[in-house]
This record gives C-alpha cells, sequence and structure tokens, in this order.
C-alpha cells in the first residue's frame, strides 16, 4: 500500500510543496485510490488540487522495492503537447543541479508523433530510447490511469489496465529511486 505525505520545506523543481509516498501507516495524510478497496482516507478536495499541482515532485519514501507499484490518475489537457513522469535517485542538495542525478525511469508521452517514449540516465549518460508500442493510448481531454509496478528486473507499465510494456532497471540499486517527478500536458487528480 502506498500512501502519501505532505509536507513544507525547501522548493523542488519549482513547487512549494513535497509530497512523500510511503509505506508508513501512522500520521500520515492519505489519499485514496477509487480503483479498488485500499483502506485509504480521501482529504477534501482542495487539499488534493493544492498538493497535486503540476509540474509536480513528491518523494518516495524508502525507495523503490520489487512489489511497490505507483499509480497516477488524472486528466490529459484539451490541446496537449508532452508529459513527462520520471523516477529519480533523488537530486543533488548542494546545487540543485537535476542533470546530475540519475533518472531510473522516464517516461514521455509525445502527442503529435502519438509515442510514448522510455529512457533513463545512469552517471550522466542515457541510454538509448525506447519506442516500440502496441498503441498510443492517451486522447485529449479524457482520463487516464498509469500504473507503474516495480519487479526484481523491470519496471511494467500499465495504461487503463492494459500493460503497455516493459522497461528493464538500468539503475541496479532500486531503493535509491526515490523521487518522482511529473510535468507537461496534464491534471493529476490522484497519485498513490
Amino acid at each position: 500500500m502506498i500512501l502519501l505525505k505532505c509536507r513544507r520545506g525547501r522548493p523542488q523543481w519549482n513547487t512549494s510543496r513535497l509530497l512523500f509516498i510511503s509505506d508508513n501507516t501512522e500520521d500520515d495524510l492519505h489519499l485514496n485510490n477509487s480503483f479498488g478497496d485500499t483502506g485509504l482516507i480521501s482529504p477534501d478536495k482542495e487539499d488534493i488540487s493544492r498538493i497535486l499541482t503540476v509540474p509536480f515532485s513528491g518523494r518516495i519514501r524508502g525507495g523503490m522495492r520489487p512489489g511497490k507499484k505507483i499509480i497516477i490518475m488524472g486528466i490529459i489537457d484539451p490541446e496537449p503537447d508532452s508529459f513527462d513522469i520520471s523516477l529519480t535517485c533523488g537530486h543533488n542538495e548542494e546545487n540543485d543541479d537535476e542533470d546530475l542525478t540519475d533518472v531510473a525511469l522516464k517516461l514521455r508521452a509525445r502527442f503529435t508523433e502519438r509515442q510514448f517514449l522510455r529512457n533513463a540516465r545512469v552517471s550522466g549518460k542515457w541510454s538509448e530510447e525506447e519506442t516500440p508500442i502496441t498503441y498510443f493510448p492517451f486522447i485529449p481531454d479524457q482520463p487516464f490511469r498509469i500504473e507503474i509496478h516495480c519487479e526484481h528486473q523491470r519496471f511494467r507499465i500499465f495504461v487503463d489496465g492494459h500493460q503497455l510494456f516493459d522497461f528493464y532497471h538500468k539503475v541496479k540499486s532500486l531503493q535509491a529511486i526515490n523521487m518522482i517527478r511529473i510535468v507537461g500536458s496534464l491534471q493529476i487528480t490522484k497519485l498513490g
């Protein structure tokens, strides 16, 4: 079960709030997952809109591990260009230069080309971009649900309940993958 915790603090990626995705069940702000019974409690709508502003960044408490999954629900903008979802290994505290962090998984949806790209950056070098998909699952002005399942060897990516592709780990320490960043032509409605 993934729970969310909000904390005021130093701005990250031009946001003033930091959200924690956590396995800790004590003293956390919970967002519910409307697909299935998670036992989570929903904050009021005003709290959700403040927390889930795009661009968004949040900490994954305890990092990733096999069996952990992240669910992102939202609505694509009416005239979208692209959006990115990145799972990273923190950020550089000293100079706040996100170009120095490892990116375990970067998903990029490009609407004009109808592509859902993925790659990773380790030690400053990007891996070869993976492009093949059976179909482009995103529709302007429509809701979506992305699930990122972490397994021992790979991430499994589902969109609206359908497995779209696998992405094999380039970052070997799954626990080091402790941040999520979401930017682009979408609104986030739920994250868990």
